[in-house]
């Protein structure tokens, strides 16, 4: 419901006032339409991830688990954390509320939007909410148990690539055979 209200807003917003033209006025700016994207009903209703934003999903789990690590890390000046310090990071991470991530439409293709993911468009509907925080917290509560929290730390350790290869472009990561999306950060100074 809370999408929906805000895609009306940012619709309504958009659209303008709909007043007629007078003779005298300046010219109107030409307006712009952008839709929510349109998501099927399996889309929608699923518990699962859809196959097509797995490697984002992969990409946004990855970052979180890295900055979460990162943070515990840096109160500790830095040092290696110890096994039950980095399980509880890990396990934190992924049981999260996640509701800043959601779905948009660019160029016909929907992808997962949020902190650690390029930002695709300056003008675009972001659906949040609904089955997306679920879904990701599933699918992290997936990868560290399918990986384990040793391996997980170990590649955080070696830096945030390492942890993308582990996580979504391994053999039968998520994103295998795609190329590897730039780093979130400096995903993030390009939008400056």
């Amino acid at each position: 419901m809370r999408a929906a209200l805000a895609a009306w807003l940012v619709l309504s917003l958009l659209g303008g006032t709909g007043a007629e033209e007078t003779c005298g006025d300046p010219p109107a700016a030409p307006s712009r339409s952008v839709s929510a994207p349109q998501l099927s009903s399996e889309e929608w209703l699923s518990p699962h991830m859809p196959e097509s934003l797995r490697c984002d999903a992969c990409h946004a789990i990855a970052f979180q688990i890295e900055e979460q690590l990162r943070k515990a890390e840096g109160k500790m000046g830095k040092k290696a954390l110890k096994e039950s310090d980095y399980i509880e990071v890990l396990e934190r991470s992924c049981s999260q509320d996640w509701e800043s991530y959601g779905v948009l439409e660019l160029d016909g293709e929907k992808r997962l939007s949020g902190p650690g993911l390029p930002s695709q468009q300056p003008l675009t509907v972001l659906v949040s909410g609904g089955p997306w925080p679920g879904r990701l917290s599933k699918l992290c509560h997936g990868y560290v148990g399918e990986r384990g929290e040793a391996q997980i730390y170990g590649a955080h350790r070696r830096g945030p690539a390492a942890l993308r290869q582990l996580l979504c472009h391994g053999d039968k990561g998520p994103c295998a055979g795609r190329k590897e999306r730039p780093d979130p950060r400096k995903a993030l100074q390009n939008e400056l």
